[in-house]
């Protein structure tokens, strides 16, 4: 399952990230509020997780926008502010829960188990399928037609990326920042390297690659070229 978590504070949304991709979430983070809506409304989730007090636009602002928008994901906001004013207005406003920080890592993990258990994702089996290739994101499995192929952990987290986002061209910093994540040390040429791991696994020996190199910006994913 993929979930948008929306919080300008680094520390926390990092250990928030890392918290849900080790209970097999995957994980969209944003810092502000506009890129956050932006994110919310031209991807498909799960589930989001806004902090009200954002930079740019605020939690409420994006939650207004996305039911304006009909969007029925459920949503979790953040907030430190603990007065039952504030509560109403969330709930008002389109909510489907609210959590007071701080909090505790099950706490949260429960409300997320809850909201995704009430429009029946919780057990959902969710597979990318895109030309011959099918990523179980459950069984953390790549199959090229019958074809099993092993990747390693951040090879698969490039491909989920490659395959959410197929005919996108994706930067280098994007792509460093939803794989590796935005407080990650990477050194030399991360990204190029894994693109060469995944490309020997995924494509055929005779033909161009299913990814593609965009010359001074990144890189894109078309099943065309494989073919």
């Amino acid at each position: 399952m993929r979930i948008l978590l929306v919080e300008d504070e680094r520390r926390l949304s990092a250990a928030l990230v890392q918290l849900l991709k080790e209970n097999h979430y995957a994980v969209d983070p944003a810092f502000d509020g506009e890129t956050g809506l932006d994110l919310a409304l031209t991807n498909s989730y799960d589930a989001l997780i806004l902090d009200i007090m954002l930079p740019r636009l605020s939690g409420l602002d994006i939650l207004r926008q996305v039911r304006q928008e009909n969007l029925t994901v459920p949503i979790l906001l953040l907030t430190a502010k603990d007065t039952v004013e504030d509560r109403v207005t969330g709930l008002d406003t389109g909510a489907d829960d609210y959590l007071i920080k701080p909090f505790a890592n099950k706490e949260l993990l429960a409300r997320v188990r809850a909201l995704t258990r009430r429009t029946g994702n919780l057990q959902a089996t969710e597979t990318l399928s895109v030309g011959p290739f099918a990523l179980d994101l459950n069984a953390r499995e790549l199959k090229k037609g019958s074809e099993v192929l092993s990747l390693t952990a951040k090879e698969f987290q490039l491909m989920e990326l490659f395959l959410r986002n197929h005919g996108k061209v994706l930067s280098k910093e994007i792509i460093l920042d939803r794989v590796w994540g935005p407080d990650a040390e990477v050194i030399g040429n991360a990204v190029e390297n894994y693109v060469h791991f995944l490309r020997k696994k995924i494509d055929e020996s005779d033909g161009p690659s299913y990814i593609a190199t965009v010359r001074g910006v990144g890189y894109v994913f078309q099943v065309e070229r494989g073919r």
